[in-house]
């Protein structure tokens, strides 16, 4: 924690935070709750708990007794707000969720805003199929998870495949099919689409499935074993190889994984690492006694915050959008450690959980001391690596600093780009780049609003510079780590001839213009740079700054296509639907999810549609009435 620094005379705007302070707390009561510090635009500056709110917040006015950066912070408040709650325990989830959202400057700040995949089992059709969830359930079904990302989950469905032959196929496909796909050629699928298997032992299979994602898979395999010696017994020959080739499969998903411990079944590891004020966290999810990956993560905070305190408000944060497991193993002791473990268990009995009860702990030896560690190693060697990173990314931007005359390495570097297609689904981009290197949380896309000649590439760069400057400086952002040093473009003499009169018109007169261009038969490596103070040059082709700015300029244009992609495919789907008055997205996929096509749900009749997936009745008669508008409902149904 920060120590308090030695006693001075405050100033008159930390004066001016404490009577804020002490008008707030006139009617603040001792009940538990949430504070929150706002400053003069209405921003939160830190957000607090508190067992007793009007004690925790007199200590802030205590000027003399606070380190520099909570003195700063209430320099800057303006205005308290607060929310009270029924116990302590309530007030640390509220937090949490706050920071989260809210993001506040002195606030450690979890800056993860991925959802994370599940492995799902539907239970709406006769012969569920095993697929991969992200974000809000759309449909009945099972889910495992969470799977640290996509490549884990992807992987957990082939193996489930070959153990299991459950279909992977969308519901449309599956209807569809008049023989079997691929899948079953390479024994992955029982082909139930085409009267392979039958219900019943179809659901055999899922029910082993069930039985092994949750953590039984010793018992499934036993069942396998004894099912191929009574086929072996009967002279099935066929079909006891065909268990044996599961069995097989069975054993190589339970026997993989780094982290595979035997004596945890659902439990995640988190661990934690600090070298010179910056920390990293791994967390390792294990789910059925099997590892579901790992993921690392980088939190905002102080130099002067330790690892525990870092790893409190982490786990806080991190659980504020998912159900936490029955344990979580720690590599460290945390603060307040037992209200922690008392808001978790609060937090998984909102998610529906039959044990209410989730345990944190600091493992001293055996096994799960050692996968501690090793989660430990993992966040040491990734927190290693980024900051060599970093310090390579620091020596780029100073070399970079030099090449375009600059007082100082450039903290942030907005590269634009532009795709379409003969004008059709035309976007800019913006991504930015740092000391840190790319910062994906700052990248923009402009859907180009026009009228613009279609193809005009210098009126879709005018448009995209005027609404991201022009809004920066309407919200008076135009100064702070949001404003860049740089603006590279992708481009010649002309486009930057076009940024230039944007700026001008704008009154931007502070940031460094750099256009890149393709050199002869764009050749790579022979790029013309262009900026206002010299002339167009290029660099030696193996210069360090040139592959930086090269990479600079292919993420832009990688983001680019990416949008372009993304936005003609949802354009391509765009259909009669989209005119129904009461019809937004959700509605219509799950309308093209159930029928197909806006063609089969044009045809479709009122009962069909009141029985799909996620359509209520009166959206049903809604659609019905725009594709039939003669047919009274009453005879319809």
């Amino acid at each position: 924690m920060e120590q308090p620094i030695s006693p001075s005379e405050p100033s008159p705007l930390q004066l001016r935070g404490v009577v804020v302070i002490e008008t707030a707390l006139e009617t603040m009561p001792l009940a538990p709750g949430v504070y929150r510090m706002l400053d003069a635009k209405g921003d939160a500056l830190y957000v607090g708990k508190a067992r007793a709110l009007k004690k925790r917040v007199a200590a802030y006015t205590q000027i003399a007794r606070l380190p520099e950066r909570l003195r700063r912070m209430v320099s800057e408040t303006v205005t308290m707000e607060i929310v009270t709650t029924h116990t302590e325990a309530e007030a640390l989830l509220l937090e949490a969720n706050l920071i989260k959202r809210l993001k506040p400057r002195y606030n450690i700040v979890l800056r993860d805003d991925k959802s994370y995949p599940w492995l799902v089992l539907t239970e709406d059709h006769p012969f569920p199929q095993i697929t991969r969830n992200r974000g809000a359930r759309t449909r009945k079904a099972s889910q495992w998870g969470p799977f640290a990302s996509a490549w884990a989950v992807n992987q957990t469905i082939t193996a489930m495949q070959r153990v299991f032959l459950l279909r992977s196929c969308a519901d449309t496909v599956y209807a569809n099919r008049s023989r079997p796909c691929l899948l079953h050629q390479i024994k992955r699928c029982s082909a139930p689409c085409v009267g392979r298997i039958s219900e019943d032992d179809y659901q055999n299979l899922v029910d082993q499935a069930k039985a092994f994602l949750g953590g039984r898979g010793a018992t499934v395999q036993q069942s396998l074993a004894k099912e191929m010696e009574e086929a072996a017994e009967k002279l099935e020959f066929e079909r006891a190889a065909a268990l044996r080739d599961r069995i097989r499969g069975l054993t190589y998903v339970q026997g993989s994984g780094t982290v595979n411990p035997a004596s945890l079944t659902d439990a995640d590891i988190i661990a934690g690492h600090q070298i010179a004020g910056s920390t990293c966290i791994q967390v390792f999810f294990i789910r059925g006694g099997r590892n579901n990956g790992n993921r690392a993560f980088y939190p905002t905070h102080t130099k002067s915050e330790e690892v525990p305190e870092v790893l409190a408000a982490f786990i806080a944060q991190f659980y504020d959008d998912k159900p936490p497991p029955p344990l979580i193993l720690l590599s460290h002791e945390l603060p307040e450690q037992e209200l922690i473990a008392e808001a978790l268990s609060i937090k998984q009995q909102s998610f529906g959980a039959s044990r209410a009860k989730v345990e944190l702990a600091v493992p001293k030896r055996g096994e799960k001391r050692e996968v501690v560690e090793h989660a430990a190693t993992n966040a040491r060697e990734a927190l290693e690596r980024k900051l060599a990173e970093s310090a390579g990314q620091g020596k780029l931007l100073e070399a970079l600093a030099v090449l375009l005359d600059l007082p100082t390495p450039p903290r942030r570097i907005e590269v634009y780009d532009n795709s379409h297609i003969m004008g059709t689904a035309a976007y800019g981009v913006m991504i930015v780049a740092g000391p840190e290197g790319f910062d994906k949380s700052a990248y923009r896309k402009f859907s180009i609003k026009g009228p613009i000649t279609p193809g005009d590439d210098f009126a879709m760069m005018r448009e995209v510079l005027e609404r991201r400057f022009g809004r920066a400086l309407r919200e008076g952002t135009s100064e702070g780590p949001g404003w860049p040093d740089v603006v590279l473009i992708d481009g010649g003499a002309g486009q930057l001839s076009v940024v230039r009169k944007v700026m001008e018109d704008l009154g931007v007169n502070d940031v460094k213009l750099v256009a890149i261009a393709k050199g002869p038969d764009r050749d790579a490596g022979r790029e013309w740079f262009h900026t206002e103070a010299k002339p167009a040059f290029q660099l030696p082709p193996r210069d360090p700054t040139l592959y930086f700015l090269q990479r600079l300029r292919d993420e832009a244009h990688r983001f680019a296509i990416t949008t372009h992609r993304a936005g003609r495919s949802k354009a391509l789907v765009s259909s009669e639907l989209d005119e129904i008055p009461g019809i937004g997205p959700g509605r219509k996929r799950a309308l093209l999810n159930h029928f197909g096509s806006a063609r089969g749900v044009k045809q479709a009749g009122l009962a069909d549609l009141e029985s799909a997936p996620g359509i209520s009745r009166e959206t049903a008669r809604r659609v019905y009435a725009y594709f039939n508008p003669g047919v009274r409902l009453d005879a319809a149904g």
